[in-house]
């Protein structure tokens, strides 16, 4: 014990002097780049809180410094703040906690669009159309979207005070909800268009969307359905999984559907059908827009490599890059590309992305022809690289999914525009339904296809629509006027639509005058011939 003391002076000693060169090796080795860097950063940033002129945001400095690093990178490489995030997380998770309603404020009013299924507003009988006009006995006129959505969402269980003004009844009535749980679905409409053919508009790729595909898909089964239209248009993505499984419900075998290639060998990952499914035989079509990027990308180049299905519409966004989400210390995150993504083919569908700036104007501005495009004939005197599809068609990589069919989407008149711009559809329409949907209700009830049939805005109503456009500062435009006038008509359609059939009464209205969707519907036969499956 006596020679244990002794010697502590000397052990002490050694452990200072090794934790010193340690520090020291580890500033000259280990983090020696790195370091003298985050060094750098930190001097310039104390420089700045103690000298600066005014005062400094210091948060706000060392965010727009990330923001500045990540600008050297590609487009898709982003810093998120903490309040995108928390918005972010719930998008891709499919649920929230609240009361279960869509909302848009209206003259300084929150007006419900419409309650969510299955949530505790629909349940206590709120409806489209009421006026939220109080929130725990306050008054809620004027208010901003952030309010309401701080007031109306909190912890499931709790509860919140409404006072709704509903214009058929003329007076105002109190509820109590009880906040819950909402799902958010990537389905927004599922139905039968008609005795035999399926409709699927899917909006993301979320943690739910292989469940929700699998219930709508079977559901269509049930009511008939052999042949599919799979709708993807303006889907921006999402998980690369649910894509891969999206696709499996399509593709047999154990065939590849997307594989990924990184600078880090740990994030190259391969994913191929797994399962088997009663729809790897049915016709297919899928619709695809500039809007269409990333995961959507994904199912569109396996099954256009795999000639499982027609792909018809627009070129697609051109995203074939793969992002990890990292969370950090405060609740903020970045999404840092890992890997390029690669179709069965081998195609890396990656724009070029060196001029940032012009990497989202080109999408816009693309123009593209209508036509039969099975042979991919428009891209022949393209330098981008050549790949094989299963048949032996000739595709492109290095610019998106190319459809089959290219078929623009129209352009609309600046009429058209300024009246989505400053909601006109939407008011006219409230107002309209605050007098005429008790009996619009009762003579169509819930016979979605008699509404489709037989409802009309008569031209009486159009001049009506017309006036209430001007009254709220929307220049009448004659010329443009008749241009879009049957597209006008529709909107207005659909939106009565979707007050009384919520989603599926919205997209089978829109529908009946797409014109994307209608070619997809006359080639069925083709698509059979392309995949073998005609007798």
């Amino acid at each position: 014990m006596k020679n244990f003391w002794k010697q502590l002076p000397y052990l002490l000693l050694f452990l200072i002097l090794g934790t010193y060169i340690g520090i020291q090796l580890n500033k000259h080795f280990s983090f020696s780049g790195n370091k003298k860097q985050i060094d750098k950063f930190g001097e310039i940033l104390s420089y700045t809180e103690d000298y600066y002129v005014d005062t400094v945001n210091s948060n706000k400095l060392v965010e727009d410094a990330i923001k500045g690093m990540f600008s050297e990178l590609d487009p898709h490489t982003v810093y998120i703040d903490k309040e995108e995030q928390s918005a972010e997380e719930e998008t891709f998770r499919g649920n929230f906690d609240g009361i279960g309603v869509e909302f848009q404020i209206v003259n300084d009013t929150i007006t419900v669009v419409s309650p969510i299924t299955g949530g505790p507003s629909e349940s206590l009988g709120i409806i489209s159309g009421d006026r939220i006009v109080k929130i725990d006995g306050h008054s809620s006129i004027g208010w901003k979207n952030q309010d309401v959505i701080k007031k109306l969402r909190g912890k499931k269980g709790t509860s919140v005070e409404l006072t709704i003004f509903r214009p058929s009844l003329k007076g105002t009535t109190d509820y109590k909800v009880i906040r819950d749980k909402i799902n958010l679905y990537s389905i927004d409409a599922s139905l039968m268009i008609d005795n035999e053919t399926g409709y699927i508009n899917l909006t993301k790729f979320a943690e739910t969307t292989t469940d929700e595909m699998q219930n709508a898909l079977q559901d269509l089964t049930s009511k008939g359905m052999k042949r599919l239209v799979l709708d993807l248009r303006n889907n921006p993505g999402g998980y690369e999984f649910q894509a891969s499984n999206v696709a499996d419900f399509f593709i047999d075998g154990n065939k590849m559907i997307v594989y990924n290639k990184g600078r880090v060998k740990k994030f190259n990952e391969e994913f191929r059908a797994e399962k088997s499914y009663p729809y790897e035989k049915i016709p297919l079509i899928l619709l695809v827009n500039r809007g269409s990027a990333s995961a959507s990308e994904i199912v569109s180049g396996a099954v256009q490599d795999w000639d499982r299905g027609l792909i018809v519409g627009e070129t697609t966004f051109g995203k074939g890059l793969v992002q990890r989400p990292i969370q950090l210390s405060d609740g903020s995150a970045v999404r840092i590309t890992i890997a390029k993504y690669y179709t069965p083919s081998g195609r890396q569908i990656q724009r070029d992305y060196k001029d940032k700036q012009k990497y989202y104007q080109d999408v816009m501005a693309r123009k593209e022809s209508d036509g039969n495009n099975i042979n991919h004939k428009t891209e022949k005197d393209s330098a981008k690289p050549k790949f094989k599809t299963k048949n032996g068609r000739t595709v492109y990589g290095g610019g998106g999914i190319t459809p089959d069919y290219i078929i623009e989407s129209g352009t609309i008149s600046n009429y058209s525009v300024e009246l989505r711009r400053n909601n006109i559809y939407y008011q006219f329409v409230r107002n309209y339904l605050d007098k005429n949907g008790k009996q619009i209700r009762e003579k169509f009830k819930n016979n979605l296809k008699l509404f489709i049939k037989e409802f009309q805005f008569n031209e009486e109503q159009m001049q009506s629509f017309i006036k209430f456009a001007e009254s709220l500062k929307v220049k009448f435009n004659s010329k443009e006027y008749n241009i879009d006038k049957e597209m006008i008509r529709a909107w207005l359609k659909a939106y009565v639509a979707r007050d009384m059939f919520k989603n599926n009464g919205w997209y089978l209205t829109l529908l009946q005058t797409d014109r994307q969707f209608k070619k997809a519907i006359s080639l069925f036969g083709e698509a059979e011939k392309l995949e073998g499956l005609s007798k």
